[in-house]
């Protein structure tokens, strides 16, 4: 398939344009990696448990001109297929979706281009996902090239429900039994479900931590008052 772009398009274009979208990834991935370290540094905690990265491949980049109905085109492919470039960040509960998405948006050199809500909107499928579509700045050695690049920010659990939806889609090239697609929907409500169990059981437990922490401080501080008013006592 890499012969078709390369009948339609310069090779040189098209060579240009894929170091483009790797160095995009590059820039994201290094601001991602900063923010999971200094959230570690200020909270103890952190929010992305692993990062996945690529760049479609010429076949994949193909198939969705054509499913579009797009002529191919290195134009094209730049205008109208937008994960192209893609990171996927895995995180262990929902609440860090949004805080994830929150500290992402407030970068000052990543412009969001376009959201979409798969978590409380969810695709008919049962797909859940939170998809940021952004700009970052490629710095050449003369010029600035804005690149986009995907984010897709999901749990551990949509993550497992999405790649085993997508392998069986594949299987039957999109054209899954009803029974089947009903199956995985129901896995997903089942997916869905485990999320906020484990949500609820996580904040459950930072609470408890809090509850003990201000039992130990408190403890701490009538032992010192005792203290103070023995040492008190003996100076009378």
């Amino acid at each position: 398939m890499e012969n078709a772009i390369k009948y339609y398009e310069d090779v040189d274009s098209w060579k240009t344009i894929m170091f483009l979208y790797n160095s995009a990834i590059k820039e994201v991935g290094t601001k991602l990696d900063i923010l999971n370290d200094e959230f570690q540094h200020v909270h103890k905690y952190n929010p992305i448990e692993h990062i996945k990265t690529r760049v479609k491949t010429p076949d994949s980049i193909v198939k969705k001109l054509r499913k579009n109905g797009y002529e191919i085109s290195i134009e094209n492919m730049v205008k109208h297929v937008n994960d192209i470039a893609g990171v996927r960040l895995i995180c262990s509960f929902t609440s860090d979706i949004y805080r994830l998405a929150e500290m992402i948006g407030n970068q000052n050199d990543l412009k969001v281009l376009s959201i979409k809500d798969y978590i409380r909107n969810p695709k008919e499928s049962g797909y859940k996902s939170y998809h940021m579509l952004v700009s970052v700045p490629i710095f050449l050695s003369d010029s600035v090239v804005d690149t986009k690049v995907e984010i897709q920010i999901r749990t551990i659990a949509m993550d497992f429900w999405a790649s085993l939806e997508h392998k069986i889609y594949y299987k039957f090239e999109g054209n899954a039994p009803e029974y089947i697609s009903r199956e995985l929907r129901e896995c997903a409500e089942m997916v869905s479900s485990l999320d906020e169990k484990m949500l609820s059981l996580n904040e459950a437990i930072l609470e408890c931590l809090r509850e003990q922490e201000e039992l130990r401080v408190s403890t701490k501080r009538k032992e010192i008052n005792h203290t103070n008013r023995v040492a008190i006592s003996g100076l009378r």
